[in-house]
């Protein structure tokens, strides 16, 4: 099994809006960075955990817990003009851009990014580089363990 980060801005998609999905899934869309994309369609594979991170908001950080329910598949607003994900250059025969069907394993206490920081044990994650904006980054076992330690604390202890 592998671990990831993917983050979403809560005001385009949240983890309640997960919740509320019908069986709790969803696809992961709108990705447009490469290195995220090749995360998606040639390294996750089913059942694969991953935190579900809320960025570009006043409080971001991890909200939940996801597994990969449905493996890589074309994303379809790269095919809708009206989406403000369509890539023009993209085509059925030749897609561009894919997601990933996840599927929330739970809601979590928010684990904001400055609580994160405080942690020597996670200084290596990627989330915490400066300058960082990949949406998808993979997330080391140790990183793994130790955040889920985190979450069942009262936060900021």
């Amino acid at each position: 099994m592998r671990y990831w980060l993917m983050k979403s801005e809560p005001d385009v998609f949240s983890v309640d809006d997960l919740a509320v999905a019908p069986q709790r899934t969803a696809a992961w869309w709108g990705v447009r960075n490469y290195q995220a994309r090749n995360f998606m369609r040639d390294d996750m594979r089913l059942r694969d955990q991953a935190f579900f991170y809320h960025s570009s908001c006043p409080h971001p950080g991890i909200a939940g817990v996801i597994e990969v329910a449905r493996l890589a598949y074309p994303d379809e607003t790269q095919f809708d003009p009206k989406s403000d994900y369509h890539d023009p250059v993209a085509t059925r025969s030749n897609p561009r851009w894919f997601n990933v069907d996840v599927r929330l394993v739970r809601k979590t206490r928010l684990l904001g990014i400055h609580e994160m920081r405080k942690h020597p044990q996670l200084a290596g994650m990627r989330v915490l580089q400066r300058a960082n904006r990949l949406s998808i980054t993979p997330v080391q076992v140790t990183e793994w363990r130790f955040i889920l330690k985190l979450l069942e604390e009262p936060q900021g202890t």
